[in-house]
């Protein structure tokens, strides 16, 4: 086994599945994957079985029975990493959005450089989005924006949803009390990371828009985030945050430099 693991949560993603894998366990560094599917009705998940004899021990399955939502298949695969003892935990689209050269940087931010979250950040040098029209572009950064200027979290990229957690933030995190199932999902784990005190850094990355299959975003999912980042704000008044234990020192790593949130 090794020491990260790749969760990949899919729905219909069978045009991406393959090659997205392929990408994956040819990198330097070696990481498992753990996809979590929604019952595709593409034979997305057939698609994977049958790899799973090519790379035994590196590749795992959970196939759930529906669409379920983005936030309870991560937190399937947060429970899933931590009973198995990965030290090392990512989040990445199946589509290529996230390149899958830059998980070594974000495992040498946090393995190397001694952070306890990674995020491949597309608004830390610039606007680094490639295929996107502009209204959507616009969205995205001025969502970023809105939940800095609600929260005080000082994250550029606050939807990114290309991550290295170290185990011991999900572990402190309390994954029962999530409650974003969408892509609000992805601001409310920072949130929970910097209320908890862990060391954040962004790592520039260019975010491609997929050229094969569908996205998954809508309307209700961004209604959520924009309603949702008020009452998480709210909500963080009455809880109490035990600030983490720093980490023992690290040997320092390769990653690219960025700037660090505290």
């Amino acid at each position: 086994m090794n020491d990260g693991l790749v969760l990949i949560p899919t729905y219909n993603e069978r045009e991406n599945a393959e090659l997205i894998l392929r990408k994956v366990f040819s990198l330097p560094k070696e990481f498992d994957v753990l996809i979590i599917d929604d019952g595709s009705p593409d034979g997305t998940a057939a698609i994977v079985r049958g790899l799973m004899a090519e790379f035994p021990n590196r590749l795992f399955l959970e196939e759930r029975s529906g669409k379920l939502g983005l936030g309870t298949a991560y937190i399937h695969g947060f429970r899933w990493a931590l009973a198995r003892g990965y030290q090392y935990v990512f989040e990445m689209d199946a589509d290529f959005s996230h390149n899958p050269d830059d998980l070594v940087r974000l495992y040498d931010a946090c393995a190397h450089d001694g952070y306890d979250l990674a995020i491949g950040s597309r608004y830390i040098q610039g606007v680094n989005v490639v295929n996107w029209p502009m209204d959507r572009v616009l969205m995205s950064y001025f969502a970023s924006a809105y939940v800095r200027f609600i929260t005080g979290m000082p994250i550029r990229d606050a939807t990114a949803g290309f991550k290295c957690y170290t185990a011991r933030v999900l572990r402190t995190i309390e994954l029962d009390r999530i409650r974003f199932v969408g892509y609000a999902f992805q601001i409310e784990m920072k949130w929970l990371a910097y209320k908890y005190g862990f060391r954040i850094k962004e790592v520039p990355i260019i975010f491609t828009d997929r050229t094969r299959g569908s996205s998954k975003m809508s309307k209700g999912i961004v209604q959520e985030a924009f309603l949702g980042v008020i009452k998480m704000k709210v909500d963080s008044w009455f809880r109490r945050f035990v600030p983490a234990q720093p980490r023992a020192a690290v040997s320092t790593g390769s990653a690219t430099p960025a700037r660090e949130t505290r």
